[in-house]
């Protein structure tokens, strides 16, 4: 895609300021349990816009498209890392949701204890401020580049010490965004290293006319709760009083170029939300149902484990651990889709073949 149909040469000629054409904006949150936390503002030209909190692992807060919020927002809204409480649930207290929240780096699921280790829910790393932040806007031939890059550090002494090399970027002229990431085992021993990408779609987007695709070959309801409901796990509804929480566990079929793409589409919008991976670096998708009164969320989360507890990943086998030095990478793309053209081919896409 051109921008407005012109090269950078003839753009540049019409602009006094690289701003016209969106870019990134650097400011620190003033208000509230935010107060303190440095963000990204995310502008491109075509109204996707999104915000990454640099103080909260480098996750991405609002995202909106011509307005429209791609996401569910939590209660807490954005709150400070000082705020986050390890222990139980406490995670909760600073959840934003949010279009992505990262789970891991030790530890994705529910409280428990592992190997005389106590472990909160999901994890520690969303909730650690970035180290050596960077901004970037610049032109590869005449495309205009938006990125972000910081170093998250999950470590301690006698203990686990993983980085978390992130980048996220998007492309002035495309409602899309890509997020990258390199885990490292800095430290001294063998490491676990759990990673989940609870990412968050909301209202508007969600509805109850929404359609859900995903290129599932086999369901597994995590309880008893998931198992009423397993035949309609991609049917979706109206916000529900007193409704509980539906967590399920699909195998995903890769495209074969080992990708694997998932679809919501809100055709009434007009508009949908595509989300592509690698199965090899992410080989498990959880999906979290959870369409109540105010908590009207569908979180689609691929990871390289199910969000079940360390031990439970453990005894099953699915525990990645890391060698000192040894590294990996993973990541994730998402785009706006808009029209029905592009709808029926995004439907398409993540459909198993027929």
């Amino acid at each position: 895609m051109s921008l407005f149909g012109y090269g950078r040469r003839e753009v540049e000629r019409r602009i006094g300021h690289l701003s016209q054409l969106g870019g990134l904006r650097c400011h620190t949150l003033t208000d509230g349990a935010a107060a303190g936390v440095r963000a990204v503002d995310f502008h491109t030209t075509n109204g996707f816009e999104f915000t990454v909190l640099a103080d909260r692992g480098m996750d991405i807060s609002e995202a909106r498209y011509k307005g429209l919020s791609l996401c569910w927002r939590s209660p807490s809204g954005d709150t400070a890392p000082a705020f986050y409480d390890p222990r139980g649930l406490e995670w909760l207290w600073t959840f934003f949701g949010g279009l992505l929240t990262t789970c891991g780096l030790a530890q994705v699921g529910p409280p428990h204890t592992d190997q005389g280790e106590e472990l909160g829910l999901h994890g520690r790393v969303s909730t650690i401020p970035a180290e050596r932040v960077c901004c970037s806007e610049r032109w590869e031939g005449d495309h205009l580049w938006l990125e972000v890059s910081g170093v998250v550090r999950e470590a301690r002494l006698f203990g686990a010490n993983l980085e978390m090399h992130r980048t996220i970027r998007a492309r002035a002229d495309r409602p899309w965004l890509e997020v990258r990431d390199r885990i490292v085992n800095a430290g001294a021993r063998r490491s676990p290293c759990m990673l989940l990408y609870h990412i968050n779609t909301g209202f508007p987007l969600l509805d109850e006319d929404a359609e859900l695709v995903l290129p599932t070959t086999k369901v597994e309801p995590r309880d008893a709760e998931a198992e009423q409901d397993a035949s309609t796990w991609m049917q979706l509804h109206a916000p529900v009083a007193g409704y509980r929480e539906k967590v399920y566990f699909h195998n995903m079929q890769a495209s074969g170029d080992g990708h694997v793409t998932c679809a919501l589409i809100n055709r009434p919008l007009g508009i949908g939300l595509r989300l592509r991976y690698r199965k090899d670096e992410l080989p498990e998708f959880t999906q979290w149902k959870m369409l109540g009164d105010r908590e009207y969320v569908l979180g689609l989360e691929p990871g390289n484990c199910r969000p079940l507890g360390r031990a439970a990943e453990r005894a099953a086998g699915r525990l990645v651990e890391l060698e000192v030095g040894q590294e990996i990478g993973a990541g994730f793309e998402i785009e706006v889709v808009e029209g029905e053209q592009a709808l029926d081919e995004m439907k398409k896409q993540a459909s198993l073949p027929a």
